[in-house]
């Protein structure tokens, strides 16, 4: 069984269904603030209160408030087992090694949604009109879905996220339980080298695969700049006027486009290779070492390496091919073909090996490394001969970003192509 989350652009239908959305989940947010400020940061370490006894308390805070016992008591009772989960989160990311501090306050801005699970909804997607769907919330109201993608027919719904996003839209989140029709993932002893891959990520590439081919990255200089307009005339308004309401829009707007824009990439690449190859090979990478490390930080950041690394997994599980991420130390040094070390700065592009003369760009020579690793560590059988003889003899050809479009996918408008080269 998958546990999965299908995403829908929501429409409320009307102005009043809208208002009672928003101010319930404020009402969550007080509820969530007081649980945490008056109750779960007051008890000593050690000794802090489970969700089930926070819960309890409920009944005691709307008799309390009575605005509380308005609203469906189901949100209310997740938006405290929200204090639970985020200080679990916390925890991992600590013992992980990071500098974690405490849960906070949340303001208006910062919590934006509410959750729904076991009951308190209904969803119907036989409304008669295509690509159309209804979800009725309990003390809420019915939004209209964009119902792009079906929900499995044999899925359970296992919770539903009403979500006001920064842009003003809403979206409605619904967590399914089911088992997906996935084809099998090929038999280790059954994988051909030829059918394999392995590839570098970078940032003057985003993507350089051991056959040669180079995926560009995704040039969003024109959303930079008019991220950097929209920002300066931000900065003009009053702030917390309806003109800097309108305006905070339109960044939020910009944001959402250029997230919008790389994770569509990400998954279009991600698809190709999985469905191209029986077993693709990545590195391990540590981001957050190198982002610490001098310079670049924002281009390491802004490729976004790791959620990467997370789509193709995905896309593997779907797919039916093999991700294997390998060690990356010593992967741009070594020599593809005879193994020796060659030291080499940033800034030269071509590894070339004093000892056995192999010369090819540095990205490809990496990536060379990675279907070495790769095919050891899943256990492919394979000739003695070396990664770059048994990889596929192509050029180093650069693809266009715009050319990596998904096959058969049914929310796309462009004409269908592979990303290959010519």
């Amino acid at each position: 069984m998958v546990e999965e989350s299908f995403q829908y652009h929501a429409e409320p239908a009307s102005r009043e269904v809208a208002r009672r959305a928003w101010n319930d989940i404020q009402t969550c947010r007080e509820v969530y603030n007081h649980a945490l400020t008056q109750d779960y940061h007051p008890a000593p370490d050690g000794d802090k209160p489970s969700y089930t006894a926070m819960q309890n308390k409920l009944p005691d805070w709307k008799r309390q408030w009575s605005e509380w016992g308005e609203v469906y008591s189901k949100y209310l009772q997740m938006a405290v087992r929200r204090i639970k989960h985020g200080e679990t989160v916390l925890d991992e990311l600590e013992t992980k090694g990071y500098d974690v501090g405490e849960l906070k306050w949340k303001a208006p801005r910062e919590y934006r949604s509410i959750t729904y699970n076991q009951s308190g909804f209904d969803v119907d997607s036989n409304t008669g009109r295509a690509n159309h769907a209804t979800v009725d919330f309990s003390k809420i109201g019915c939004f209209h879905l964009s119902y792009h993608r079906p929900l499995p027919e044999d899925g359970t719904i296992k919770q539903i996220h009403l979500k006001k996003q920064k842009t003003g839209e809403w979206t409605v989140s619904i967590v399914v339980d089911y088992d997906p029709d996935y084809p099998d993932k090929p038999a280790v002893e059954d994988i051909e080298p030829e059918d394999c891959i392995g590839i570098d990520l970078g940032i003057r590439s985003f993507v350089h695969d051991s056959t040669g081919r180079a995926v560009d990255r995704l040039d969003l200089s024109d959303d930079r700049e008019r991220l950097e307009r929209e920002q300066r005339s931000l900065s003009r308004k009053q702030h917390g006027s309806k003109n800097w309401e309108r305006q905070r829009r339109r960044v939020a707007d910009v944001h959402q486009r250029m997230t919008d824009r790389k994770d569509d990439f990400k998954h279009k690449l991600a698809h190709f290779y999985t469905t191209e190859c029986e077993a693709v090979f990545v590195e391990d990478l540590d981001v957050r070492g190198m982002l610490e490390g001098d310079g670049n930080a924002r281009n390491k950041a802004g490729v976004g390496w790791r959620g990467f690394i997370r789509v193709l997994k995905r896309h593997g599980e779907k797919n039916g091919c093999h991700v294997v991420e390998v060690e990356p130390n010593g992967t741009t040094k070594e020599c593809a073909r005879c193994g020796v070390e060659v030291e080499k700065p940033l800034w030269v592009r071509t590894h070339s090996c004093p000892s056995c003369g192999f010369e090819t760009d540095r990205d490809r020579n990496t990536a060379l490394n990675a279907f070495s690793r790769g095919l050891e560590e899943l256990g492919v059988v394979h000739s003695e001969d070396t990664p770059v003889e048994t990889t596929l003899p192509t050029g180093t050809d650069s693809v266009p970003a715009k050319r990596v479009v998904e096959a058969g996918s049914p929310a796309l408008k462009e004409r269908t192509v592979l990303a290959v080269s010519e």
